[in-house]
């Protein structure tokens, strides 16, 4: 959950370790006392973070709760807002002024809940806690990277992308693509042909729709190889709340920070090109273009514009 307006009342980033405001220390505190509260004596607190201006808590449900999980949440923030309200009454620097004290608020209204249900979700969570506050500094010491980029133009087609724009300039690139019917030894193989050419200096574009797509972005990014990723569903647009907040999700994160990483969300004129659609069509047939079929070999055919692959031969040519 976030600080209303996402203000930094909750302390303040040292290299890469949080240093905590008065109000941080209270609000943590705080979040250890989330089981005291009535009906609460089936949640345990695994794990939490205090960042600037937002939280993470990590929590275990050992039984159905008497009430909503949503209904804890509010007692939580409106413990949260009496503390803010003790910290403003006491501060020069934060008077009350014209605020009525049951409208001051710590937290924004809403908060974002996410059960974890697949094998490996949790000790991802928990690494994604622990390792917030440096994720935080490797963002502030980097910012171009992380800055959405509009407009830009490659190869004649228009995206917005995020990360390192250098990697369009690199004289070996080839397509990652993966059938969905390959098998998990199909997969493997070609898992270590990528490894082995990544390793040779080439950097590879793909839209990691398939499974065997992201098992072997995945390798690549864990190896520490560059990689182009196509977005299916795209970066926040320009003044959404979360604009400003957008970062790669956390196997992608580092790779953008190290400059290893460039996301391209295509714009919705490239689906339409004519040489794209006649690519499309001759791998699909005429099928709608509202078709996820349609758009996954779409996102394809722009991955080999982008890498410069001649159609049609599977062979790479000048970028």
């Amino acid at each position: 959950m976030v600080v209303a307006e996402r203000k930094p009342l909750l302390g303040h980033l040292s290299g890469e370790e949080m240093v905590l405001s008065s109000l941080g220390k209270k609000v943590s505190e705080e979040i250890k006392r989330i089981p005291e509260y009535e009906g609460a004596s089936a949640i345990e607190i695994c794990n939490y973070v205090v960042m600037p201006d937002h939280i993470h808590i990590l929590l275990r449900i050992h039984e159905r709760l008497p009430q909503h999980l949503g209904r804890y949440v509010g007692w939580f923030k409106l413990q949260c807002a009496d503390l803010y309200k003790i910290e403003k009454a006491d501060s020069s620097s934060q008077p009350l002024g014209d605020v009525p004290p049951s409208k001051i608020r710590l937290f924004a209204p809403e908060y974002h809940a996410r059960p974890l249900t697949k094998h490996g979700q949790l000790q991802r969570m928990i690494a994604y806690i622990k390792d917030n506050p440096k994720r935080l500094a490797m963002k502030r010491a980097n910012p171009d990277l992380f800055r959405i980029q509009e407009e830009i133009e490659y190869k004649g087609m228009r995206m917005r992308v995020m990360g390192n724009r250098f990697l369009f300039d690199y004289p070996d690139k080839a397509v990652l693509q993966c059938s969905r019917s390959m098998t998990q030894e199909e997969i493997g193989a070609r898992k270590e042909e990528c490894l082995a050419a990544a390793e040779n200096g080439t950097v590879f574009v793909s839209a990691a729709i398939s499974e065997g797509e992201k098992q072997i972005c995945r390798a690549l990014r864990e190896g520490g190889y560059p990689i182009i990723i196509l977005l299916a569903e795209g970066f926040p647009k320009e003044g959404h709340p979360h604009y400003s907040y957008y970062k790669p999700s956390g196997v992608y994160f580092e790779a953008c920070a190290t400059g290893r990483l460039l996301l391209i969300e295509p714009d919705e004129a490239n689906f339409e090109n004519p040489e794209i659609v006649a690519q499309i069509t001759a791998k699909t047939g005429e099928i709608p273009h509202s078709a996820k079929r349609w758009r996954f070999v779409a996102m394809n055919a722009i991955a080999e514009e982008i890498a410069g692959v001649v159609p049609n031969m599977g062979q790479k040519g000048k970028a």
